[in-house]
């Protein structure tokens, strides 16, 4: 019995043994994933000599073989075995040097090690070769860059005897820029500029380039915004080409071009925009019509009756796509004489509109729709704060004040409007925008926040009207089917549900619910669920994550309805002087309503993906220089106590966003002095060692400002352990 015992004992240990090496063997051919390999490189690579291991390599050899992890390649030599010759992606590069590249061909992302790279860089389209599978994950190399993202970069110069570096702002890009002395363009050492990669040698560890634009001395103001900007690949000014062109124009209002649209300037019109607007898309219209109802006009800025197809301001228009909106400034889409000038629906002042006018009862029912050119006198132009004092009824004027009645009754209809979109499913988002008091050097001198209230909703409402009735106008014929015509949407694809499980299963911690189901079941938790977490601690957090559980709006031609709103047909038509998709939205209506044919849809979607692109870079460049502000503001408040929330845990610390300013910063794992905590990433936590002290997702946390790095953006908090004698 002892005998039988060893003998399989021994089977036992041999499979273990060749288990082992097998591991061993396969670590050095995924290290060099293109390389071939005989028994004796294999044990010289894994530090044996080979006579040694000769019969253990050879073992594991065969088991790698059989398992389909490696091919025999000529006599005695193998090679890593590919599962498939090529896949195209795009990289996402970590912090680590490694990238992950994301390809609609596969179930997972395709990690690639810093060595097999090739020289590609965040958000290159890489064609890549795949290795065998480790279970689920998938590893590969480089073989071809299709396109680069970007050969521009932002950061500080550091200058050397004979040459400079270029320091990347962004944490994204993970190497440095080499650049020649005599492309330095008399760049001071400390300055921050934007360097073009030029070349990159096959050997060298960093890329060649050339100072393009000197930007000014890291840290001020000015430089730090057009750093922001230039990151993102926007512009901080026109081409002089391109102000001539606009200043050319002829901006008259001539009555021969009146006599060609619907006459509004005789009906009473008014505006509703922020205190510190300066250009003004949309007007509103009413008067009452014999039948007892209401004739209720959306005017908008007739931007494309300015800029015309194959112009040098629409070439313009196109590739910028939309206006971004910085802390401190605005990057207008179009030049200033249009933006702010003859675009601009100001008061007192004959303007080209395209207008959305409908015939509504007193209920908010539509009864009857025209769309079509116009134009319009702007009798009034009101700020929210204004409106809603009449809304409230506290107006100094009370009810002598201009549009007294006419805002109040529009109030009425637009809340009808906003209850049947939410009775139909539509999400409630009333997330605080955080705002910063600017002093006359542009510094920050303290936080505010905008919610948005009834004035607020009184435009979206008439706004989304517009929006879905041009959609459907379009898109939709008299039996309900689709058209077919081509047209540009705004979409918004149902929430992914293993993203709704997770936000599900986080809320519930704080006593909600989100429940699976039909479209409208979910809709309506997630309201109830927003309206619950109102001026709670967790409010903003939690409004956030709802925000990344949904799908990203964008522009296509293929529509599938909005999920958000509860449309079946949506678009942009309200705000063309700021986007660039609602000046072919006019030009498409236009287009249908002098009875033409569909266009071929291809040039159209490349504007939309083109849109999409631009609308996501304005949206980045904003929240970069939100942080740039907070973190500026933060400056004057190192070594000053604020109670926080937890709004992210990583392995290497918590993020905690700050209850009274929504300024966020982070405090890393080794400043916490009660304990060592380890990062769980399964329950998305910090643990203590000691005293199994849980820090998660939605705890309050107080802080103490450590310090600020204006450059980088970044705000490290340290906790609070009370006053320390």
């Amino acid at each position: 019995m002892a005998r039988k015992h060893n003998k399989r004992a021994g089977k036992r240990t041999h499979s273990v043994d060749v288990k082992e090496w097998a591991q061993k063997v396969e670590s050095v051919f995924r290290q060099f994933p293109t390389r071939k390999f005989n028994y004796k490189q294999i044990a010289a690579q894994l530090g044996y000599k080979p006579p040694m291991v000769k019969a253990k390599v050879e073992m594991a050899l065969s088991d790698l073989e059989r398992a389909g992890k490696i091919s025999s390649i000529d006599r005695g030599k193998y090679r890593l075995k590919y599962v498939a010759d090529y896949v195209e992606g795009v990289v996402d590069m970590a912090s680590n040097g490694n990238g992950y590249v994301v390809s609609p061909d596969t179930e997972s992302d395709i990690m690639v090690r810093a060595p097999h790279l090739k020289h590609a860089l965040h958000g290159d389209t890489v064609k890549v070769s795949l290795f065998s599978r480790r279970g689920k994950k998938l590893e590969g190399e480089v073989v071809e860059i299709v396109k680069r993202k970007q050969t521009d970069f932002v950061g500080t110069v550091e200058i050397g005897k004979s040459y400079g570096f270029l320091v990347p702002s962004s944490r994204k890009m993970v190497v440095d820029i080499y650049i020649p002395k005599d492309k330095l363009a008399g760049v001071e050492h400390g300055q921050k500029a934007v360097v073009r990669i030029t070349n990159w040698p096959e050997k060298a560890s960093s890329p060649f380039g050339e100072v393009i634009k000197i930007l000014g001395n890291a840290g001020e103001h000015n430089t730090e915004i057009h750093a922001v900007l230039a990151e993102f690949g926007l512009p901080n000014e026109f081409p002089v080409e391109v102000e001539a062109a606009a200043d050319e124009l002829d901006t008259g209002i001539k009555e021969e071009e009146v006599a060609k649209r619907r006459d509004f300037r005789g009906v009473p019109t008014f505006t509703i925009d922020p205190a510190d607007a300066k250009d003004f898309d949309d007007a509103l219209s009413i008067q009452q019509l014999k039948n007892g109802r209401w004739e209720i006009g959306v005017h908008i800025a007739d931007v494309s009756h300015y800029v015309q197809p194959g112009t040098i301001l629409d070439d313009e228009a196109i590739e910028r796509a939309t206006s971004v909106y910085l802390v401190d400034r605005v990057v207008p889409m179009l030049p200033e004489v249009l933006s702010n000038g003859a675009c601009s629906l100001r008061p007192n002042e004959d303007k080209y509109t395209f207008s959305a006018v409908f015939e509504m009862d007193e209920k908010g029912q539509v009864h009857n729709e025209w769309f079509g050119r116009t134009a319009i006198h702007s009798d009034r132009r009101f700020a929210y704060e204004e409106a809603q004092e009449i809304i409230e009824d506290k107006h100094p004027e009370g009810s002598k004040a201009d549009f007294y009645q006419e805002i109040r009754l529009m109030d009425k209809m637009a809340k009808v409007l906003r209850d049947k979109r939410m009775s139909s499913g539509a999400l409630s988002f009333d997330k605080k925008e955080v705002k910063f008091r600017l002093d006359e050097n542009n510094s920050p001198e303290g936080v505010y926040f905008k919610v948005g209230k009834d004035a607020n909703h009184l435009i979206e409402e008439f706004m989304l009207l517009a929006n879905r009735s041009v959609a459907a106008y379009i898109g939709r014929k008299s039996d309900g089917q689709p058209s077919g015509q081509t047209f540009v949407y705004r979409i918004h694809d149902d929430p992914d549900p293993t993203k709704l499980m997770d936000l599900s299963n986080f809320v519930r911690q704080f006593g909600h619910e989100v429940r699976m189901g039909s479209k409208k079941a979910v809709s309506q938790s997630l309201n109830t669920m927003l309206g619950k977490v109102k001026n709670t601690p967790e409010a903003n957090m939690i409004e956030t994550l709802t925000i990344r559980t949904m799908s990203k709006a964008k522009y296509t031609t293929e529509n599938i309805g909005h999920y958000g709103l509860a449309f079946d047909y949506y678009t942009h038509f309200t705000s063309p002087i700021r986007r660039y998709p609602d000046v072919m939205v006019h030009r498409l209506l236009q287009h249908y309503l002098e009875g033409g044919k569909s266009p071929h849809n291809g040039p159209y979607e490349d504007l939309c993906t083109h849109s999409s692109e631009r609308e996501k870079a304005a949206s980045d460049a904003e929240r970069a220089s939100i942080k740039y502000m907070q973190a500026v503001f933060l400056e004057k408040h190192i070594g000053e106590h604020f109670d926080g929330v937890i709004s992210g845990v990583t392995e290497w610390g918590v993020y905690v966003e700050l209850t009274d300013n929504y300024c966020e910063g982070m405090v890393k794992i080794r400043d916490f002095r009660d304990d060592y905590y380890n990062f769980d990433s399964k329950n998305y936590c910090i643990e203590g060692d000691r005293t199994g002290r849980i820090l998660q997702l939605g705890d309050a946390l107080k802080i103490t400002v450590k310090g600020v790095d204006l450059e980088r953006k970044q705000i490290d908090f340290e906790p609070y352990y009370g006053s320390e004698s």
